[in-house]
């Protein structure tokens, strides 16, 4: 990745080849908020620096992909609402979408996403 992320919209490529918006949330707010008080996302959420979640307040479940600092997926799992994730000692990173979203992206441990910024094509 080499430079730091701001605040913004962007795109995430996957292994599936989609085009995904991805929502970046760099600043300390911008990560504290999330979610939160959400029905759902169009995307995902990348939340950077991050290297765990929880969902208290949130009001649907979500897939979690911990990221490492070149954006290698270590680990990715589901939550319901209301759960605590325990830190990932690797992660730098922190990729939210719907449940089942991240694995109909291809999204899996070992794979590598990338994150552009600014507008998505047509959005």
């Amino acid at each position: 990745m080499g430079r730091s992320l701001r605040d913004g919209s962007g795109v995430l490529a996957v292994p599936a080849g989609a085009v995904v918006p991805v929502e970046v949330a760099a600043s300390y707010r911008a990560r504290r908020r999330g979610l939160l008080g959400r029905d759902g996302i169009a995307g995902a959420m990348l939340l950077t620096p991050a290297n765990s979640v929880h969902t208290f307040g949130m009001r649907f479940p979500i897939d979690v992909a911990y990221l490492d600092r070149r954006l290698r997926v270590l680990a990715v799992v589901t939550m319901g609402p209301g759960r605590l994730g325990l830190p990932r000692p690797r992660a730098r990173h922190v990729l939210e979408a719907e449940a089942g979203a991240l694995a109909g992206w291809g999204v899996r441990a070992g794979v590598v996403v990338a994150v552009t910024e600014g507008p998505a094509p047509g959005g």
